[in-house]
C-alpha cells in the first residue's frame, strides 16, 4: 500500500473516531449502538474465509458492476476486503468504531489502497460524502431500521447514486420465513420435541426483552418484501426481490431506476 494513501486514510479514520468516539460509545443514542459498540464480528454464519469469499461473490454478483461502491454498515470489513477489488474507490461505513478498528486492520493486510472508513450511521453518513456511487450496499444492517428509516435511507441515498445506479439491501430479514427459522423448522435434525422448545424459550425471550423495554429480538426487524417494494416505487425506483443463496430465511432487495 502506498504511504502517502494510507496515511490519507487512517487519518480520516482517526478524524472521525476521535471527533465521534464520546457519542458512539459513552452515549448511544439506542439499543443497536450499544449492542454493537464493542462489537469485532459481523455476525455471518461462518467466519471461515472460504464462507466469507463465497458470500461475497454471491452478493457481486448482484452488484453488477460499477466503478464506485458505498458499503454501508460494513461491521468489520469481511465483505468489503472482498468488494474493493472489483472497484476503483470504495467506502465502508459503521457507526461501531470496534467494527471499524476491525475493518482498518483487513484493508491494511489486504493492501486495499482504495479504501476509505467513515464512522457514521444512516442519518449522519450523507453529510460526510463528497461524492455519488455506482452501487450503494448494505448487508444485514437495514433489520436494525423501521420501515420510515429505510424510507429515509432510501430518499438520501438516491441523491448519491449515479445513473443506471443500483441499491443494493442485502440479508432482509424475511418475516414469512424468520419464524421457521427460529424454531428450527429448517435444521437437518429438527424434531418437534426440539421445535416445541425453541418456541417455548423464544416466547420467554420476548416477554423478558418486553419487560426490559428491550427489543423482542436482537437480530432487529423483519420486513415484508412488498412494503420495501412499496418504498422504492414511492423514490422513483424500481426492485427486484432474490432469496439470498446462504441464508434461507433472508432476502436482498436489489433497488434501481427504470
Amino acid at each position: 500500500m502506498a504511504v502517502g494513501h494510507e496515511k490519507k486514510g487512517s487519518e480520516i479514520y482517526e478524524k472521525n473516531r476521535s471527533v465521534e468516539y464520546e457519542k458512539k460509545i459513552l452515549k448511544p443514542k439506542n439499543v443497536w449502538e450499544e449492542f454493537f459498540a464493542d462489537k469485532r464480528s459481523g455476525g455471518h454464519r461462518s467466519s471461515a474465509e472460504e464462507f466469507l469469499a463465497m458470500e461475497a461473490r454471491e452478493k457481486l454478483f448482484h452488484l453488477d458492476g460499477g466503478k464506485t461502491l458505498l458499503d454501508f454498515g460494513c461491521g468489520a470489513g469481511e465483505l468489503l476486503v472482498y468488494y474493493a477489488p472489483e472497484y476503483e474507490k470504495t467506502i465502508g461505513v459503521d457507526f461501531s468504531p470496534s467494527m471499524l478498528e476491525e475493518a482498518s486492520k483487513k484493508i491494511k493486510e489486504r493492501n486495499c489502497e482504495n479504501t476509505t472508513l467513515i464512522l457514521a450511521d444512516d442519518k449522519t453518513v450523507w453529510d460526510k460524502l463528497d461524492s455519488s456511487f455506482d452501487r450503494i450496499n448494505a448487508a444485514g444492517v437495514l433489520q436494525y431500521l423501521t420501515y420510515q428509516e429505510i424510507d429515509d435511507f432510501i430518499f438520501n441515498a438516491s441523491k448519491y447514486i449515479n445513473k443506471d445506479g443500483k441499491i443494493v439491501l442485502f440479508d432482509m430479514l424475511d418475516p414469512r420465513l424468520y419464524p421457521l427459522w427460529k424454531i428450527g423448522l429448517f435444521s437437518q435434525d429438527k424434531s418437534c420435541r426440539k421445535i416445541l422448545s425453541k418456541v417455548v424459550c423464544g416466547v420467554k425471550n420476548s416477554i423478558s426483552s418486553s419487560l426490559k423495554k428491550r427489543p423482542r429480538d436482537i437480530l432487529g426487524y423483519s420486513h415484508y418484501p412488498n412494503k420495501i417494494k412499496k418504498i422504492a416505487n414511492k423514490n422513483g425506483f424500481e426492485m427486484i426481490c432474490v432469496q439470498s443463496m446462504y441464508y434461507e430465511y433472508k432476502y436482498h432487495a436489489i433497488i434501481f431506476r427504470s
